[in-house]
Order: structure tokens, then sequence, then C-alpha cells
């Protein structure tokens, strides 16, 4: 019985991830971008004009081919351009970016900040300190299961 409902716990977390980027998914498409697209300039709106395409797979947790593919679609589109500085490009929006960043995407922010806010103090921080405890612990988890597997 106790396994069942650890399965179920594990299951209904993993629902709620889903369910957190379906929400984000939805805003990408009633914005008119693609999941992707969305990453990339969600990270320039955070992080600033001249970020680089590392960062953006660093904080979005997206790969450098998604990463790369998307910033082609988007400097196609008039939405950003790269500026060369010795080996490193980096990612700045045109007018046309920074307007729909301002627009779109700063409004995705401001509610993340509102929802986050409207926890308490305390319970920020533990949720923060459990989602990455969690984190951690399955990142060990899967380390042994690759070497189980491999």
């Amino acid at each position: 019985m106790m396994k069942i409902h650890q399965e179920y716990e594990v299951q209904q977390f993993n629902r709620l991830y889903k369910e957190l980027d379906d929400i984000y998914h939805e805003i990408a498409l009633a914005i008119g971008v693609s999941d992707s697209a969305f990453e990339v300039l969600y990270v320039v709106c955070i992080l600033g004009d001249g970020c680089l395409q590392k960062d953006i797979c660093r904080e979005a947790y997206v790969s450098k081919q998604t990463v790369n593919s998307s910033v082609r679609s988007l400097e196609r589109n008039g939405f950003l351009y790269l500026e060369k500085s010795g080996r490193d490009k980096h990612i700045c929006l045109t007018e046309k970016g920074r307007q729909f960043v301002e627009q779109k995407i700063r409004p995705v922010v401001d509610m993340e900040n509102g929802a986050f806010l409207e926890m308490e103090p305390e319970e920020r921080a533990e949720f923060i300190r459990l989602s990455q405890k969690y984190v951690d612990l399955f990142g060990k988890k899967e380390k042994e299961l690759l070497e189980v597997l491999t």
C-alpha cells in the first residue's frame, strides 16, 4: 500500500510539472511564437540584450541545437540580431523584438512574480529548497540508473 501511495505522489508531482509546462505552451501559442522562441525571448528579457546562446541553454535548459534554430528563426523574423564580439555572438533585440518582449514576454514574467509573491516568504524558501532537493536526488538516481543501463 505504501508503494502505491508513493507512486501516486510522484504522479501528482509529474502532472503538476506538465500542467505548468502546458501553461507556458498555451502562452506561447497565444502570443504567436513557438515554445523554443518563447524560451529564447524570455531569457533575453530576463538577462538583457547581449546574452549568449549558451546563457539561454543554461537558463532555459534547452539544447544548443534548439536555441540555435530558434535564434535563426527569430533573426529571420526581425526580432533579434547577432552581434559578433571575438568568438562570441551576442543576442540583441531589434526594435521590433524589444516591443514584442515588453508587450508579450514581460507580462508573463510579472505574472510569475505575482503568483510567487502570493506565497509567504517561508513557503517560497521551502518550495525552492524542496524543489532543489528533489532535482538533486533525481539527478543522482539518474546517474545510478545510467551506470546500470550502459
